[in-house]
C-alpha cells in the first residue's frame, strides 16, 4: 500500500523521520524498526544507516524492488517483506519502533491498520506516522482522482483522515501514551511545470498508479484525469507565476508510545 517514491526535496526534508527511527530505543542495541506500507523506502532507507535493524513492508512488490535498488545505491542494508498493513505477518511486540511515511494512511480500513501498528510494536515502543492533512494540497488529491477510481471496498475510509490528530487519537485510544501531534509544511519546488508534477505522480505514486491502471482501456478518461491533476498543481502554485511552481504540502507528524502491557 506504500505510496512509492515521494518528491521530498524542498525547504523541509522528511528524511530525518527515518534517521530518528534508528536511534536510542534499547540502550545502545540496534533498534528493530518496521516501516509499514514502506513504498520505495523513504523512511526505511534513512533508518538503516542510522544503526537500526530495518524491515520495509509493503503490499506492492514492484515498489519494494525499486526500494531495493535505491537502498543498494545508498549502501543501506535492510530487509524487505511483502505484507498487508491490515494483516501484518509479525509477532506481537516484534519491533521497538513502527513507522509509516504517508503509507499506512492508504490502507482502506483504518481501525484494522491502526490495530496492526500497535500489535507489532512492543510495549513502551514508539509509533511514528507522517500523513498528509485533509486540508493540505496532497490531502486533496484523493478528491481529484476519486471520480476516476473504482469503488472502494466496503467500509473504506478516506486516507487523509490520518492527517487529523483527533482521528488518530480515536484509533489508538488508551493503548498509547506520550502522544505528540503537529502539523508541518514542506515547500516543493522540484517540478518545472504542473504537467511534470502530474507525470511524476502518475509514474511513482502508488494510489495514482492504481487509478491509471484501472483506466487502461479508457483513453478519454485518462486524458481527463491528466488534465485534472495538472490543474490541481496549477491551482495550488504559490510561486510568482514565473519559473518553477511552488506548492506548500501540509502533513501531520504523530508520535506515541505503546502503553505498557
Amino acid at each position: 500500500m506504500g505510496p512509492g517514491r515521494l518528491p521530498v526535496r524542498g525547504r523541509r526534508d522528511h528524511s530525518g523521520a527515518g534517521e530518528g527511527a534508528g536511534r536510542g530505543g534499547r540502550g545502545g542495541a540496534r533498534d528493530r524498526v518496521l516501516d509499514v506500507a514502506a513504498g520505495t523506502g523513504n523512511a526505511a532507507i534513512p533508518a538503516a544507516p542510522a544503526g537500526a535493524d530495518v524491515i520495509a513492508a509493503d503490499l506492492a512488490p514492484e515498489l519494494l524492488e525499486t526500494g531495493r535498488r535505491s537502498a543498494e545505491e545508498r549502501g543501506a542494508r535492510l530487509r524487505r517483506q511483502e505484507a498487508d498493513a491490515e494483516a501484518l505477518p509479525f509477532d506481537d511486540g516484534a519491533f521497538d519502533t513502527v513507522i509509516s511515511c504517508v503509507g499506512v494512511m492508504f490502507a482502506p480500513h483504518h481501525e484494522a491498520a491502526g490495530g496492526e501498528l500497535l500489535h507489532v510494536c512492543r510495549p513502551g515502543g514508539t509509533i511514528g506516522l507522517l500523513s498528509w492533512t485533509p486540508g493540505g494540497f496532497v490531502g486533496r488529491m484523493p478528491a481529484t482522482v476519486k471520480p476516476y477510481a473504482p469503488p472502494p471496498p466496503p467500509g473504506a475510509q478516506p486516507p487523509p483522515l490520518w492527517g487529523d490528530p483527533e482521528h488518530v487519537r480515536a484509533l489508538f485510544g488508551d493503548r498509547v501514551t506520550d502522544e505528540t501531534a503537529g502539523q508541518r509544511t514542506v515547500a516543493i519546488e522540484r517540478f518545472a511545470t504542473p504537467e511534470e508534477f502530474r507525470d511524476y505522480f502518475k509514474q511513482r505514486y502508488g494510489p495514482v498508479i492504481s487509478v491509471y491502471k484501472s483506466l487502461a482501456d479508457e483513453p478519454e478518461r485518462v486524458a481527463a484525469l491528466d488534465t485534472d491533476l495538472a490543474g490541481l498543481a496549477r491551482r495550488h502554485d504559490r510561486g510568482t507565476g514565473e519559473g518553477r511552481p511552488v506548492m506548500n504540502w501540509k502533513y501531520l507528524l504523530y508520535t506515541a508510545h505503546r502503553s505498557p502491557a
